[in-house]
């Protein structure tokens, strides 16, 4: 396993001190993945402008909650899965959520269970869903735009699903109680 660096502010490329500065400000800490991720800038800067955008979507909170989740659980991400349990705990997100999610069983309610469905379309297909799984996604509630921003909460996972896989990023201490390992052998 190839070792990654996790970066300090006083470690960190140049480029990469005001987003992990950024990151000690809002977090009270440095995220494992942002100290990782800060080692190539570029990538740290792209992943935080995808976060502060995928934030700003339509989705409501408990919809952003299923598109992160159904991908680091697609993805198998054992970094991402126990912090976005954390970060929808913050969010006030039901449990019950969050443990479907996790476990893969079914969600709360037919809506968000269209928008797992959807998400995990996006993912498996690359983009490639066919017009009956789009206009099912559409019929539950969803709008064309609400098909971009699933796209944009792919994209920001992809980046921090990845880097985790690369580097087996250690799990920050405040999600540790949130570990997580797959359960069913959808994979």
């Amino acid at each position: 396993m190839t070792d990654f660096v996790k970066h300090t502010i006083e470690t960190a490329p140049e480029a990469s001190k005001p987003h992990l500065e950024t990151s000690l400000k809002n977090n009270g800490r440095i995220p494992g993945l942002h100290a990782i991720m800060a080692d190539a800038p570029g990538l740290l800067a792209t992943y935080n402008f995808a976060h502060q955008q995928f934030m700003a979507t339509s989705l409501t909170d408990e919809e952003k909650t299923v598109v992160w989740q159904t991908v680091n659980v697609e993805q198998d991400c054992h970094y991402c899965v126990p912090a976005h349990t954390g970060i929808a705990k913050m969010m006030k997100v039901d449990d019950a959520i969050t443990e479907a999610l996790r476990n893969e069983t079914p969600l709360p309610t037919a809506k968000l269970e269209a928008l797992r469905d959807f998400t995990l379309l996006v993912i498996r297909n690359r983009g490639f869903v066919d017009e009956a799984d789009t206009q099912a996604f559409l019929a539950a509630g969803f709008s064309q735009t609400n098909i971009l921003e699933v796209i944009l909460g792919a994209a920001q996972k992809l980046m921090s699903n990845y880097t985790n896989h690369f580097a087996q990023t250690p799990i920050d201490q405040v999600f540790q109680k949130f570990a997580w390992e797959r359960t069913s052998q959808v994979a």
